[in-house]
């Protein structure tokens, strides 16, 4: 692993799993273990709390590939909701996440009968992003980019598409800023849901982003989900 991405146990294993998803985007091998890859099992704590990092963007090839995911995956993403449930007090972007984590693997990894379920998480809350400051609600969306996928509909996917302009500001501003995995994130919701201002020109700027800012595997990622679902609805 590059040593500049080593700060700490866990920013490593998060690194090196963002990279396995991106080689699997690549790739479209369903087939594949991202975290046997990253060297990741139901039995590494480290790499048990990165997965909650990447969230249920670990099957992401199979969702936007729409096909089985590995079930050494499966088991390691079960284990992380299992894991780090979050708290009461929990930020509702982490509350949304954990969501977002068991639905998607009812979704595409249904236990086996008898098999013990990882539980129901009700849908939080979203109406604070209704009423957020476009660049407030920017930040919070970038952070939830891994809901950003198809046919998975939520209350944070219908507040972005009602605020597609509100977004394409935000990606503008994060771009000016040099926030690159801000934007790559917003930049994966407008390719989720449309309606960004034709002027944007979205696709140059996620080339321009992932120029930038690709020494992070999580904005390759972003940017990578955001040109495979482009490419989906334009089909």
């Amino acid at each position: 692993m590059d040593q500049k991405h080593a700060s700490s146990p866990l920013a490593g294993a998060v690194h090196d799993l963002a990279t396995e998803v991106v080689l699997a985007l690549r790739s479209g091998d369903h087939l594949a273990t991202v975290c046997g890859a990253a060297g990741i099992d139901e039995e590494n704590r480290t790499g048990i709390a990165a997965v909650r990092v990447i969230g249920a963007d670990l099957l992401l090839p199979s969702v936007l590939y729409g096909r089985h995911p590995h079930p050494g995956d499966v088991a390691v993403l079960d284990r992380a909701v299992r894991e780090f449930p979050p708290k009461p007090d929990a930020p509702a972007a982490t509350a949304w996440s954990h969501w977002h984590m068991i639905s998607t693997l009812q979704r595409m990894a249904p236990p086996a009968p008898g098999a013990a379920a990882p539980g129901t998480y009700a849908e939080p809350d979203a109406a604070w992003l209704e009423e957020a400051p476009w660049q407030a609600f920017t930040h919070q969306l970038s952070v939830l980019a891994p809901l950003a996928v198809p046919a998975t509909p939520s209350a944070v996917q219908r507040a972005a598409a009602n605020r597609a302009v509100d977004l394409s500001r935000g990606f503008v501003r994060a771009v000016r800023r040099r926030d690159w995995l801000q934007a790559a994130g917003a930049g994966r919701w407008l390719a989720a849901i449309g309606g960004e201002p034709a002027t944007l020109g979205l696709d140059r700027g996620l080339d321009f982003v992932e120029l930038m800012g690709g020494h992070d595997p999580r904005v390759t990622l972003h940017v990578r989900a955001a040109r495979l679902m482009a490419e989906a609805r334009a089909r």
